[in-house]
Protein backbone atom coordinates (compact mmCIF):
# COMPACT_ATOMS: atom_id res chain seq x y z
CA UNK A 1 0.00 0.00 0.00
CA UNK A 2 1.52 3.96 -1.05
CA UNK A 3 1.62 6.13 1.51
CA UNK A 4 -1.36 8.57 3.64
CA UNK A 5 -0.63 11.58 2.07
CA UNK A 6 -0.14 14.43 4.85
CA UNK A 7 -2.63 17.37 4.96
CA UNK A 8 -1.32 20.88 4.18
CA UNK A 9 -1.25 23.64 6.76
CA UNK A 10 -3.72 26.44 6.01
CA UNK A 11 -2.03 28.75 3.76
CA UNK A 12 -1.69 32.25 5.18
CA UNK A 13 -3.62 34.78 3.21
CA UNK A 14 -3.22 38.52 2.02
CA UNK A 15 -5.29 39.91 5.27
CA UNK A 16 -2.22 38.37 7.48
CA UNK A 17 -4.96 35.41 8.59
CA UNK A 18 -5.04 31.75 7.85
CA UNK A 19 -7.40 30.05 5.50
CA UNK A 20 -9.17 28.91 8.70
CA UNK A 21 -9.50 32.01 10.16
CA UNK A 22 -6.09 32.11 12.84
CA UNK A 23 -4.23 34.47 13.50
CA UNK A 24 -0.59 33.41 12.28
CA UNK A 25 1.10 34.64 15.21
CA UNK A 26 1.31 32.28 17.30
CA UNK A 27 3.40 32.11 20.59
CA UNK A 28 6.87 30.73 20.82
CA UNK A 29 7.20 27.40 20.47
CA UNK A 30 4.73 26.05 18.75
CA UNK A 31 4.98 24.62 15.29
CA UNK A 32 5.36 26.56 12.21
CA UNK A 33 4.18 26.29 8.65
CA UNK A 34 7.25 26.86 6.03
CA UNK A 35 7.53 30.32 4.18
CA UNK A 36 7.40 29.47 0.21
CA UNK A 37 7.45 31.88 -3.24
CA UNK A 38 4.86 33.93 -4.79
CA UNK A 39 4.00 33.06 -8.12
CA UNK A 40 2.57 35.40 -10.55
CA UNK A 41 -1.10 35.38 -9.92
CA UNK A 42 -0.15 35.52 -6.24
CA UNK A 43 1.82 38.12 -6.40
CA UNK A 44 -1.16 40.07 -8.60
CA UNK A 45 -3.61 39.33 -5.51
CA UNK A 46 -1.06 41.00 -3.23
CA UNK A 47 -0.63 44.20 -5.53
CA UNK A 48 -4.48 44.35 -5.91
CA UNK A 49 -4.96 44.18 -1.74
CA UNK A 50 -2.22 45.63 -0.78
CA UNK A 51 -0.58 48.04 -3.44
CA UNK A 52 2.77 46.21 -3.24
CA UNK A 53 4.42 47.78 -5.88
CA UNK A 54 2.71 50.68 -8.07
CA UNK A 55 3.03 51.34 -11.38
CA UNK A 56 1.91 47.63 -12.06
CA UNK A 57 2.66 45.57 -15.61
CA UNK A 58 0.47 42.93 -15.19
CA UNK A 59 2.47 41.18 -18.49
CA UNK A 60 6.38 41.41 -19.05
CA UNK A 61 7.22 43.87 -21.29
CA UNK A 62 10.01 42.91 -23.95
CA UNK A 63 9.99 44.05 -27.43
CA UNK A 64 12.86 45.93 -27.92
CA UNK A 65 13.39 46.42 -24.41
CA UNK A 66 14.85 45.31 -21.81
CA UNK A 67 12.24 42.97 -20.34
CA UNK A 68 10.12 44.41 -17.00
CA UNK A 69 6.96 43.56 -15.42
CA UNK A 70 5.23 40.50 -14.26
CA UNK A 71 7.29 37.19 -14.71
CA UNK A 72 6.38 33.65 -13.62
CA UNK A 73 7.75 33.39 -10.33
CA UNK A 74 8.87 37.52 -9.70
CA UNK A 75 8.32 40.63 -10.74
CA UNK A 76 11.08 42.44 -12.92
CA UNK A 77 11.56 46.28 -11.91
CA UNK A 78 12.67 49.13 -14.31
CA UNK A 79 14.81 51.91 -13.60
CA UNK A 80 14.11 55.38 -13.97
CA UNK A 81 15.83 58.19 -15.89
CA UNK A 82 17.67 59.41 -12.79
CA UNK A 83 21.27 58.60 -11.60
CA UNK A 84 24.54 59.56 -9.38
CA UNK A 85 27.58 58.64 -11.28
CA UNK A 86 30.59 57.88 -8.93
CA UNK A 87 33.68 59.54 -8.89
CA UNK A 88 36.87 59.75 -6.30
CA UNK A 89 37.96 63.34 -7.31
CA UNK A 90 36.68 64.80 -3.76
CA UNK A 91 37.06 61.49 -1.51
CA UNK A 92 40.17 59.66 -0.92
CA UNK A 93 38.35 56.76 0.86
CA UNK A 94 34.67 55.71 0.63
CA UNK A 95 33.32 55.28 4.29
CA UNK A 96 29.37 54.79 5.19
CA UNK A 97 29.78 56.27 8.57
CA UNK A 98 30.74 59.35 6.54
CA UNK A 99 30.01 59.39 3.14
CA UNK A 100 30.58 62.84 1.03
CA UNK A 101 27.53 63.17 -1.22
CA UNK A 102 29.73 65.24 -3.54
CA UNK A 103 31.35 61.96 -4.41
CA UNK A 104 28.56 62.29 -7.06
CA UNK A 105 27.45 63.53 -10.57
CA UNK A 106 23.89 63.91 -10.83
CA UNK A 107 23.13 62.91 -14.12
CA UNK A 108 19.34 62.03 -16.01
CA UNK A 109 18.80 61.06 -19.37
CA UNK A 110 17.28 57.99 -21.76
CA UNK A 111 20.61 55.94 -21.17
CA UNK A 112 23.31 56.32 -18.37
CA UNK A 113 27.34 55.74 -19.36
CA UNK A 114 28.81 54.35 -15.87
CA UNK A 115 32.28 54.78 -16.48
CA UNK A 116 34.72 52.09 -16.25
CA UNK A 117 34.78 49.81 -12.56
CA UNK A 118 33.29 52.72 -11.00
CA UNK A 119 29.34 52.76 -10.24
CA UNK A 120 26.25 54.90 -10.13
CA UNK A 121 23.49 54.78 -7.99
CA UNK A 122 19.47 54.89 -9.54
CA UNK A 123 16.56 54.18 -8.11
CA UNK A 124 12.98 52.21 -9.47
CA UNK A 125 10.11 53.31 -11.26
CA UNK A 126 8.01 51.45 -8.87
CA UNK A 127 7.13 52.57 -5.25
CA UNK A 128 7.01 49.34 -2.85
CA UNK A 129 4.73 48.79 0.07
CA UNK A 130 5.61 45.20 1.51
CA UNK A 131 3.38 42.95 4.13
CA UNK A 132 4.15 42.14 6.88
CA UNK A 133 4.37 38.48 6.22
CA UNK A 134 6.36 38.92 2.67
CA UNK A 135 9.81 40.10 1.77
CA UNK A 136 11.11 40.78 -1.65
CA UNK A 137 14.75 39.66 -2.56
CA UNK A 138 16.30 41.34 -5.66
CA UNK A 139 18.79 39.54 -8.14
CA UNK A 140 20.05 41.88 -11.45
CA UNK A 141 19.00 40.91 -14.57
CA UNK A 142 20.85 38.49 -17.01
CA UNK A 143 20.93 41.11 -20.07
CA UNK A 144 23.65 43.23 -17.55
CA UNK A 145 24.91 40.27 -16.22
CA UNK A 146 26.70 38.69 -18.93
CA UNK A 147 28.06 42.51 -19.88
CA UNK A 148 29.89 42.57 -17.01
CA UNK A 149 27.29 44.99 -15.34
CA UNK A 150 26.86 44.27 -11.45
CA UNK A 151 23.28 45.07 -9.64
CA UNK A 152 23.24 45.35 -5.95
CA UNK A 153 19.69 45.71 -4.21
CA UNK A 154 19.30 45.16 -0.25
CA UNK A 155 16.49 42.82 1.06
CA UNK A 156 12.73 44.62 0.96
CA UNK A 157 12.06 43.69 4.39
CA UNK A 158 8.50 43.03 5.87
CA UNK A 159 6.13 46.33 6.17
CA UNK A 160 8.79 48.33 4.68
CA UNK A 161 7.88 51.04 1.74
CA UNK A 162 9.36 53.30 -0.47
CA UNK A 163 11.55 53.63 -3.73
CA UNK A 164 14.29 51.09 -4.00
CA UNK A 165 17.97 52.47 -4.64
CA UNK A 166 19.88 50.77 -6.54
CA UNK A 167 23.70 50.07 -7.06
CA UNK A 168 25.01 48.97 -11.05
CA UNK A 169 28.84 48.51 -10.93
CA UNK A 170 30.52 48.43 -14.04
CA UNK A 171 32.99 45.82 -13.68
CA UNK A 172 34.66 45.49 -17.34
CA UNK A 173 37.72 48.12 -18.37
CA UNK A 174 34.79 49.69 -20.69
CA UNK A 175 32.30 52.24 -20.32
CA UNK A 176 29.10 50.50 -19.86
CA UNK A 177 25.96 51.89 -20.77
CA UNK A 178 22.49 51.46 -19.00
CA UNK A 179 18.78 52.13 -20.31
CA UNK A 180 16.34 54.09 -18.24
CA UNK A 181 13.06 53.13 -17.87
CA UNK A 182 13.36 49.46 -18.98
CA UNK A 183 14.57 46.78 -16.77
CA UNK A 184 16.97 46.49 -14.41
CA UNK A 185 16.54 43.71 -11.94
CA UNK A 186 14.22 41.22 -10.47
CA UNK A 187 12.37 40.66 -7.46
CA UNK A 188 11.82 37.70 -5.53
CA UNK A 189 8.43 37.33 -2.97
CA UNK A 190 8.21 35.08 0.26
CA UNK A 191 5.51 34.92 1.93
CA UNK A 192 6.58 33.96 5.65
CA UNK A 193 4.63 30.94 7.54
CA UNK A 194 4.23 33.44 10.52
CA UNK A 195 4.40 36.75 11.05
CA UNK A 196 7.52 38.55 12.79
CA UNK A 197 7.71 40.18 16.19
CA UNK A 198 9.08 43.29 14.99
CA UNK A 199 9.00 44.45 11.13
CA UNK A 200 11.21 47.30 9.48
CA UNK A 201 8.07 49.95 10.16
CA UNK A 202 7.96 48.42 13.87
CA UNK A 203 11.38 49.20 14.77
CA UNK A 204 11.40 52.81 12.40
CA UNK A 205 14.17 51.46 10.04
CA UNK A 206 16.10 54.56 8.56
CA UNK A 207 15.09 53.89 4.53
CA UNK A 208 11.19 53.63 5.88
CA UNK A 209 9.33 55.83 3.33
CA UNK A 210 12.37 56.66 1.24
CA UNK A 211 11.92 58.25 -2.32
CA UNK A 212 14.34 59.38 -4.91
CA UNK A 213 17.67 58.20 -4.72
CA UNK A 214 18.66 57.81 -1.20
CA UNK A 215 22.56 57.87 0.18
CA UNK A 216 24.07 56.30 2.80
CA UNK A 217 22.39 56.85 6.41
CA UNK A 218 23.83 55.91 9.97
Amino acid sequence: MGQATQPRAPKAAANGKSRAGASPREPAGTSKSSGRLLVDWEIREYVKQHRMLEPFEENLKRQGVISYGLSSMGYDIRVTDEYKIFTNVRQAVVDPKEFNPDSFIDYKGATCVIPPNSFALARSVEYFRLPRSVMGICLGKSSYARCGIVVNITPLEPEWEGHLTIEISNTTPLPARIYSNEGIAQVLFFEAGSMCEVSYADRKGKYQGQSGITLPRV
